[in-house]
């Protein structure tokens, strides 16, 4: 229940971003929940192996650097469903990243409240 819950949440999140933002556009709540999943199975699967091969990178840049690779999955995503979600380039990707990703801790926060661990 909690990860539906969380996941119809952060569908809603992509559309606050879409409605906050002009270079980020979602056509529907269905397109929505599938840019979601996406970006969800992209952060889960592919951005650890991306943070792991870019560390000397991330080092550098004192952690900036994963503003990037936030960027390249928001935008990865929005390339792999094409029609529905589309992401005005890279600028786009980061500031929509950016607002997707403070959304989802202000979700994190207050799926904690809603499901607490027993």
């Amino acid at each position: 229940m909690k990860l539906i819950v969380r996941w119809i949440l952060l569908a809603a999140a992509l559309l606050l971003v879409a409605h906050l933002y002009p270079g980020v556009e979602v056509k529907s709540f269905g397109t929505a929940m599938i840019a979601a999943l996406v970006i969800g199975l992209f952060n889960a699967l592919l951005r650890p192996i991306l943070v792991l091969l870019t560390l000397p990178v991330t080092v550098l840049t004192v952690g900036l650097f994963l503003f990037v690779i936030n960027a390249v999955m928001f935008y990865a995503a929005a390339s792999v469903l094409g029609a529905g979600f589309n992401v005005n380039g890279f600028l786009a990707a980061l500031i929509g990243s950016l607002i997707y990703s403070l959304c989802g801790m202000v979700i994190d926060v207050a799926m904690e409240r809603m499901f607490p661990d027993r």
